[in-house]
């Protein structure tokens, strides 16, 4: 804006109805995507605003935070009776912008294979660099944010308290971020899907870089040891393996229309039932990784890839 107006600083009215910030002192976000999002906000604004904006969060002064149309819409009690009406939205990327976007996230199986688990791929922004674009915002032009109040200062405190409560909210829903830059969960994993599905037969295609021996003898030659066992299994390796991505199975499901809570935080405990009674079965009563990494264990037959195996990933 133009110009400043002084306004003599004034205690806000306290309130008990707020959203109080899970943090009390030092970062306001847990995951690095959320820390992104504040570092960006630190980077655009002018730090003794953010320092009040804080102190605000901390006090519960923002009443209600909500996605609409796009841009995030909140309520935030100040000094005066009538709570102050805060807006924040950030510019949307176009189809194509987006389109481009998808070409390089699907180009990295990590990155696809991550956000189908619902999780942010730490290097994200390089998929959208190659598109030419940038996921958080880079230019304070980039960011559009008003507020109710009679402060000139764009971002005033309030705004900057919005800002605050909003990065702990992307620590809960990375998606959050997508739909602000104009795209939902399901139509980036549906992109993702759909490209997915459109390499499978091209690399279905490509001729193998190897052959494969025929390990089993042709069957006129194994008539008479046709009802007989094969060689035992005691020197066939078991490999366990933590996961690195927990739940990755149920994850990809995304959430149940017929439920109303999230299917993971349902069933994730059966799961983690069964893939204890799972390493229970093979181990015995032998301790997982009470052995050196990758010795074997009984007499060979099962090995531990990583000690520390906690939860492996049983859902395949």
């Amino acid at each position: 804006m133009s110009a400043y107006r002084y306004f003599k600083q004034t205690r806000p009215i306290a309130t008990d109805e707020g959203i109080r910030a899970r943090s009390r002192r030092g970062d306001f976000a847990q995951n690095w995507w959320a820390q992104r999002w504040i570092q960006a906000l630190e980077r655009l604004t002018d730090a003794g605003r953010l320092r009040r904006g804080r102190s605000y969060a901390r006090r519960g002064q923002v009443l209600s935070l909500d996605e609409r149309e796009g841009q995030i819409q909140a309520r935030v009690q100040g000094s005066r009776p009538t709570p102050y009406r805060v807006t924040i939205r950030l510019d949307p990327l176009t189809d194509r912008q987006w389109e481009a976007v998808l070409d390089a996230l699907a180009e990295r199986a990590l990155f696809a294979a991550q956000l189908l688990a619902g999780e942010m791929p730490q290097e994200i922004e390089e998929a959208f660099q190659a598109a030419g674009v940038s996921l958080f915002p880079s230019r304070s032009q980039e960011l559009h944010t008003d507020c109710s109040c009679p402060d000139w200062a764009n971002p005033c405190k309030h705004v900057a308290a919005t800002h605050y409560i909003l990065g702990e909210q992307f620590d809960e829903d990375p998606f959050l971020l997508f739909r602000l830059r104009g795209r939902s969960q399901e139509e980036i994993l549906e992109g993702l899907r759909r490209r997915q599905t459109t390499d499978a037969p091209a690399l279905a295609e490509e001729p193998l870089a190897y052959t494969v021996e025929e390990a089993v003898p042709p069957l006129e030659e194994s008539l008479e040891r046709f009802w007989q066992l094969g060689e035992p299994l005691d020197n066939f390796p078991t490999y366990v393996r933590k996961a690195t991505t927990p739940m990755a199975g149920l994850r990809r499901l995304g959430p149940a229309p017929f439920l109303d809570r999230d299917p993971v935080d349902l069933l994730a405990p059966a799961y983690q039932a069964m893939a204890q009674a799972a390493l229970q079965l093979a181990f015995g009563s032998q301790e997982p990784g009470g052995q050196e990494d990758g010795e074997a264990t009984r007499a060979g037959q099962l090995k531990i890839e990583q000690p520390d195996v906690e939860q492996p990933d049983m859902e395949q």
